[in-house]
């Protein structure tokens, strides 16, 4: 097991993980805001144990990764995955993301996994594309002011905003009946402020206003689509529902009540369907 870094062309160190045996097929991990490779842990021990090489890297100015003034865009998020994938010269790779993770999937692929021919099959989970902000072609987003919101809360209190986050909607911890976990939205808290403020500040308008749809359709490969449909982060009408419509070759699964963060609270049935898929 190693972790090291690489750097990417304009001079970033971005974190990586790379666990498992050389030879095998690798499994590569995207995280979400405002997280770090450590949010995959359910799923790179899982995949582990099933014979993987699993991957995984901190964005830039999250993690461990370099804290780095500028690059906080989609463009940037997407060079630096190519970046680690062409330094570990990964091949046949699947590539899951979650989240913005998602959308960095989606350039990702669309820009260089494909064309390098470097990727196999790819999965979004609770993922941002096509595009989050309500816009006069994109009548069911989110109204902009709840992203200002955002940005508010972050810049006034960070640490804060963070725990609001992760014992509320992220995972539906402000759901009736709810099994809260305080070590999961500690870890949460803990991912979150390792990162930069301003990292994490950029990013809301990547996550958010970035339009992916022609990315979407660029992709070629095999891509499984999966959201909860109580996702109080990123509603699946706008989200997954549409990212199925516009994927060339893509399998949709919609989980009843799961929340956003479904990839921790419900990794025994999440896990399960990604291993069918990778392996199929």
């Amino acid at each position: 097991m190693t972790s090291n870094f690489v750097n990417t062309q304009d001079g970033v160190a971005i974190f990586y993980k790379d666990w498992g045996p050389r030879d095998a097929r690798p499994i590569v991990f995207h995280h979400g805001w405002p997280l770090s490779s450590d949010d995959w842990d359910a799923q790179m021990l899982y995949f582990l144990d099933k014979g993987y090489r699993v991957v995984a890297h901190d964005r830039r100015g999250h993690g461990r990764s370099a804290q780095v003034s500028d690059g906080h865009d989609m463009d940037h998020y997407a060079a630096d995955a190519s970046a680690v994938a062409e330094h570990l010269d990964l091949r046949n790779a699947v590539h899951i993301g979650h989240s913005t993770g998602g959308g960095e999937v989606a350039r990702y692929v669309a820009k260089f996994g494909q064309p390098q021919g470097r990727v196999a099959k790819a999965v979004l989970v609770s993922a941002v594309p096509p595009l989050m902000v309500k816009s006069a072609s994109n009548p069911g987003g989110t109204p902009i002011e709840v992203f200002d919101g955002f940005r508010t809360a972050l810049a006034a209190n960070r640490a804060q905003f963070y725990i609001d986050v992760a014992a509320g909607p992220f995972y539906g911890f402000n759901r009736p009946g709810a099994k809260v976990s305080q070590g999961v939205i500690d870890n949460w808290w803990r991912q979150g402020m390792t990162g930069s403020a301003k990292a994490h500040y950029e990013g809301i308008k990547a996550f958010s206003e970035t339009d992916q749809t022609e990315d979407l359709k660029s992709i070629d490969v095999p891509t499984l689509v999966l959201q909860g449909d109580d996702d109080q982060v990123v509603p699946y009408a706008d989200a997954s529902l549409l990212q199925a419509k516009l994927l060339k070759n893509s399998t949709l699964k919609i989980y009843p009540g799961f929340p956003h963060g479904m990839l921790t609270t419900h990794a025994d049935v999440i896990n399960p369907d990604l291993l069918a898929f990778a392996g199929a």
